[in-house]
């Protein structure tokens, strides 16, 4: 008899040998239906990780217990908190959250009378293991009307960005389309007085597809006039626990921070709330012309300690009300690597408290460091119901962009609940599809979900793209989309509406504004680094073809998307195109 163990043996007892006492815990996750569930975040208590479930709902675990703990989490679900027993096979069902408006979901965009059967073929293939899903074509005859929820994010452009720096693949539910495109703001051009938004439109070939066409919609918001700013009382929530004390983290935001600080005015106001090691008011108030007290308490903040957000929050929030300025911009600015330590029911309540606090004029911008995927959905879900922006901060250079030269954008809201949509007319236009403003999953499959408005801030710019497959050979001089805005004034409950139609001129891709072709590369670049099933014959080298004839004079953001491009054609190889 041969003692020796068989090869695929070894494997599969290798992890244990190097993990001592280590022990193996498996299971599955499903609805109430028995349907696998993909994509759940699941909690090790004994470790604090995080972990997802695989595509058909499986997982497997490392635990040193032979019984751990653990929590099962998903959008539109309602968590459960198990033992896990190392000799079982845990099968574990969730329960969709019951029919209320504190547990809907959010979508990024909606189609009137689309139905989730139809949307139900998008979820197939290599989106099924991620959150987010690619919207798909849809026909215009049996669904003429699209929405879109507007926001001023940027976050995942500069998430991109640290993962290709890193020489690593970016995971594909880090891509959100629209979020790339924002970040460079084209084509700002102010609205006419007296206006809130402007709109324009054109078409264009589609460069990924030569068959359809592409159409550009160009939305800006009025800015406003330095002189004419109410005055802020900005409320500063800095975690300040152990997970921060690397030096792409808190550093970052002492440094972002020290940048905002720059732009206050002597009747504008600042308290610092900490978490971390110490719950506390770090600074009760100062001016705007206390810059050096200011400065002297950001500097002294030093990390340690665990991470209760949901204490630091809610102490955020109390401070602000009380120095909250009537008429004025009231916020709180919560900086974080996104380790919140709170029980996953308490996360529920954290959201509605923010969405209360938002309902009585306190809006929340959250800027992110060094977090990865999960932590990255968190931080964005928390901005969303504070009815505000979210940034990730990878740099001393994007501290200085976002709280510095955007501090405008950032800070100062000219429209709230902001929406938009796209009327198509079928008689010009077969099938279209929006790009980027993809969903969740959790939102695709939950009946109750809705769209909800963005906030807008002061000088924003932004650039919706669509695929269309033209009905007519012709679009030139026509009609093919009538767009519709709605929006609140901060402060004022009253739904603001206005209506845009006119003919859209057709403009060959090689005629077009030079920040048009760079726009539609990056879209490209988004499409591609989300594995879309419609670039499936393209590659890395398609990026650089329409960008590099793109690029502004000396720009140093076009610039380094050329780098970064470059970086992603290293690191993922020649893609074989499929014919």
């Amino acid at each position: 008899m041969n003692n020796r163990l068989p090869l695929w043996l070894c494997c599969l007892l290798l992890p244990f040998w190097g993990f001592g006492q280590q022990v193996y815990i498996r299971g599955e996750v499903t609805d109430e239906h028995g349907k696998p569930l993909a994509n759940v975040a699941i909690l090790q208590h004994s470790t604090g990780y995080v972990i997802r479930a695989g595509a058909a709902g499986g997982f497997g675990i490392l635990s040193n217990r032979h019984v751990d703990t653990l929590t099962f989490s998903m959008d539109g679900f309602l968590s459960r908190r198990l033992p896990a027993r190392a000799n079982e096979y845990l099968k574990v069902e969730l329960k969709r959250k019951p029919a209320t408006a504190g547990s809907m979901s959010r979508l990024a965009s909606f189609t009137q009378n689309l139905s989730r059967d139809f949307q139900q073929p998008w979820l197939t293939g290599n989106e099924t293991y991620v959150s987010l899903v690619e919207n798909g074509f849809v026909p215009s005859g049996a669904f003429p009307s699209t929405g879109i929820r507007l926001n001023v994010d940027r976050a995942s452009y500069s998430n991109v960005r640290r993962f290709l720096k890193m020489n690593t693949p970016v995971p594909p539910d880090a891509v959100r389309i629209e979020e790339m495109i924002n970040y460079f703001n084209f084509r700002y051009e102010e609205p006419p007085p007296g206006e809130t938004f402007s709109v324009k439109s054109l078409l264009t070939n589609c460069p990924w597809n030569s068959q359809n066409q592409l159409m550009l919609v160009q939305l800006a918001s009025r800015k406003i006039a330095p002189d004419s700013l109410p005055p802020s009382h900005l409320t500063f929530l800095i975690d300040v626990s152990g997970s921060m004390d690397m030096p792409n983290r808190l550093p970052l935001l002492k440094s972002g921070f020290r940048s905002l600080v720059q732009n206050l005015r002597d009747k504008d106001s600042v308290s610092i709330v900490v978490y971390g090691g110490t719950i506390g008011v770090w600074l009760p108030t100062a001016g705007g012309n206390e810059k050096e007290k200011i400065f002297r308490a950001i500097d002294s903040l030093e990390p340690g300690g665990s991470t209760p957000g949901e204490s630091g929050v809610k102490l955020a929030y109390s401070v602000a009300q009380n120095h909250f300025i009537k008429n004025g911009n009231n916020r709180v600015i919560l900086a974080t690597d996104g380790d919140f330590n709170v029980g996953l029911r308490s996360e529920a309540e954290l959201e509605n408290l923010i969405a209360t606090q938002t309902r009585a004029g306190v809006y929340l911008t959250c800027l992110g460091v060094g977090m990865g995927n999960y932590k990255d959905s968190r931080i964005q879900a928390l901005a969303q119901k504070g009815h505000g922006n979210f940034a990730y901060i990878d740099s001393y250079a994007e501290a200085e962009k976002v709280l510095l030269h955007e501090f405008m954008q950032t800070l100062y809201t000219v429209a709230d609940n902001a929406s938009f949509t796209v009327h198509f007319d079928p008689a010009f236009v077969k099938h279209y599809r929006l790009i980027g403003f993809d969903n969740k999953v959790g939102a695709i499959h939950d009946p109750l979900a809705t769209i909800e408005g963005g906030e807008i801030g002061s000088a924003y710019a932004s650039l919706l793209l669509f695929e269309l497959e033209p009905q007519v050979a012709d679009l030139h001089q026509t009609i093919p989309a009538r767009f519709h805005i709605q929006y609140h004034l901060p402060g004022d409950g009253k739904m603001l509406q206005r209506d845009f139609a006119k003919p859209i001129n057709f403009i060959p891709w090689t005629a077009l504004e030079k920040e048009y072709q760079l726009a539609g590369s990056v879209a490209l670049f988004g499409m591609l680094l989300r594995n879309s099933r419609y670039t499936r014959n393209l590659d890395f080298e398609d990026v650089l073809r329409l960008a590099r004839p793109a690029l502004g004079n000396g720009n140093p953001s076009q610039l380094e998307f050329i780098t970064l491009v470059q970086q992603a054609r290293h690191i993922y190889g020649k893609r074989k195109k499929r014919k």
